[in-house]
């Protein structure tokens, strides 16, 4: 009788139970020190935690290559936002899904102070050239302007974009490469170039993370902007909106990291 009893205690406990909550990492790529990460999207995270009843938690990285190394092993990787060809990266490479993405498109541009104004790429070699480490999409970019090992820039390695941009304006870089959509914030740089636009970036998330989680996360960010709650949270994380995409939107980005190490 006590044995019955305790099976029967055992199912009751599953069925009154069918569901638990899952402790899942929410990566975000490191455009800025990891400190400024965690704080600036802790306000996404306990969003989507409150609508999806998960428990989800930001996890931040020190830099691109310490990011590139821990995607590819997927350490802390359930969830992710970040750029195109990362998103991508994981579509064709790791069977993650692209729930939703920022509007629009983000390009990157080479900068140099007013006062240093230049009309050829070539003007660079041998320069001092800020930009965040690759596989960043600046610092990939970058490489991809200057192809030759033997006539590339002096790459100064910047902590974020606004860094990057303000080594140029002190004059402790001859020219920087940041996105297009900061140039404008920032008076005295001279925009020598621009490469082509990417699709925004993406939230993606693994294969682990089980469908109808995967359905809630995706229905909470794109109806956020039509709710108080929502629009609070993208208020605190300075977006506007998160929208609807596919894998095809993202298609053919991971190209850009062909020549990073590891890929």
């Amino acid at each position: 009788m006590f044995r019955a009893n305790k099976y029967f205690l055992i199912v009751f406990c599953l069925l009154s139970n069918p569901l638990h909550a899952l402790d899942l990492q929410l990566s975000i790529q490191p455009v800025l020190p990891k400190e400024q990460i965690l704080q600036a999207y802790q306000p996404l995270a306990e969003y989507l935690s409150e609508l999806s009843g998960h428990n989800i938690s930001v996890k931040a990285h020190h830099n691109f290559l310490a990011y590139w190394a821990d995607m590819r092993r997927n350490r802390g990787f359930d969830l992710v936002l970040d750029a195109a060809h990362f998103t991508d990266y994981r579509i064709q490479k790791k069977n993650y899904e692209v729930l939703a993405k920022l509007p629009d498109t983000v390009s990157f541009s080479i900068v140099t102070h007013e006062d240093d104004t230049i009309f050829e790429m070539e003007e660079l070699v041998l320069k001092r050239v800020a930009t965040m480490v690759s596989p960043s999409v600046g610092g990939i970019r970058l490489m991809n302007w200057f192809t030759d090992p033997l006539r590339q820039p002096r790459i100064v390695y910047a902590k974020n974009s606004n860094d990057a941009a303000q080594m140029v304006l002190d004059k402790k870089a001859f020219a920087a490469i940041i996105p297009t959509a900061l140039v404008g914030g920032f008076e005295g740089l001279y925009t020598v170039d621009t490469a082509e636009p990417l699709p925004h970036m993406g939230f993606s998330a693994g294969p682990q993370v089980p469908a109808n989680v995967k359905a809630a996360i995706k229905q909470a960010l794109v109806t956020a902007k039509d709710t108080p709650r929502g629009q609070e949270m993208l208020t605190k994380i300075n977006f506007a909106e998160f929208v609807t995409t596919s894998a095809d939107e993202y298609r053919g980005h991971e190209r850009l990291l062909r020549n990073v190490l590891g890929y």
